[in-house]
């Protein structure tokens, strides 16, 4: 566990829940598994979940979901979470917290029988029906600019190093981040993203795409960050189908890919010893731009 992070427990969550919330405070509390790194999840009852962040950068984004997702939610083709409650610090927890309506399924991190051409496209319709939403007064992401000159060196040395292990071919890795930074950069008014799409931030119900979690990145950025699972979780197959809905330009869909890349190296050199989700999903982002960018070359 990081250092920083805050250690969450059920008897915490059930004491936050009494104090706050006592007309709640009857309902069983479960804690929820997740391949998520900055949040806690509990179920309360069967129609909510506890969200408490454990770590300060994501006690930041807390105010945000709140104000936004409710807004955002009843102009989306897709579920996503709805807050019903705002939790405040309390004793020996520090940071604002949420209660959200709790949504059915289960993470595309961990489903083999998902319809990816389903999942394809019924993402890319969320991306670009989320990128038409009016942008007045709305927040810049954390990760409005995916591709950054100042990533090169980590992204660089990262490549060496898998490929010094025999698990990249790290020539075709740097061709990809290479065409990735000489893409034209976006040079239009930022669109909202959602910033974070990793399989596990992806819930699918009865084998169908269903509803998209976690929007700590949410706010106004390049839509080139939203290519994202394109790469971590599409397959050449089922990806055409997610950039027609997306509506993708080419610029985008090369720098989406490069931050596929960094995004991937990112996640198998920090988390391949202590987050396998997470790292497996790098892994095969990083598996998917080399050979995208070679049968495209």
């Amino acid at each position: 566990m990081n250092p920083d992070e805050i250690d969450i427990s059920q008897a915490l969550v059930s004491g936050l829940i009494t104090s706050q919330f006592p007309a709640w405070a009857h309902l069983p509390i479960a804690k929820v598994s997740s391949a998520g790194t900055d949040n806690a999840i509990y179920r309360l009852g069967d129609a909510m979940a506890v969200r408490l962040p454990r770590l300060d950068g994501a006690a930041a984004m807390v105010a945000k979901e709140q104000r936004w997702l409710p807004r955002l939610a009843p102009q989306l083709p897709l579920s996503i979470p709805v807050p019903l409650a705002a939790g405040i610090p309390e004793g020996e927890f520090p940071y604002p917290w949420s209660v959200y309506r709790w949504l059915a399924g289960e993470d595309l991190a961990a489903r083999t029988d998902v319809d990816l051409s389903d999942v394809a496209s019924r993402l890319g319709e969320f991306i670009a029906v989320l990128q038409r939403i009016d942008t007045a007064a709305a927040p810049v992401s954390p990760r409005a600019t995916p591709i950054d000159a100042r990533d090169d060196d980590v992204v660089r040395v990262t490549i060496r190093q898998l490929s010094e292990e025999g698990n990249l071919d790290g020539d075709a890795a740097v061709a990809v981040w290479e065409s990735a930074l000489a893409a034209p950069s976006w040079n239009r008014p930022l669109v909202w993203i959602h910033g974070d799409l990793f399989p596990s931030n992806l819930l699918a119900l009865f084998g169908r795409l269903a509803a998209v979690i976690d929007f700590g990145l949410l706010g106004l950025g390049d839509p080139a960050t939203d290519m994202l699972p394109a790469w971590t979780l599409l397959t050449a197959r089922s990806r055409e189908l997610f950039r027609a809905a997306a509506e993708v330009d080419d610029a985008t869909w090369v720098r989406g890919r490069g931050w596929a890349l960094s995004a991937g190296l990112g996640a198998v050199r920090v988390y391949r010893k202590t987050n396998p989700v997470l790292a497996a999903a790098g892994r095969h982002a990083i598996d998917q731009v080399v050979a995208n960018h070679q049968n495209s070359t």
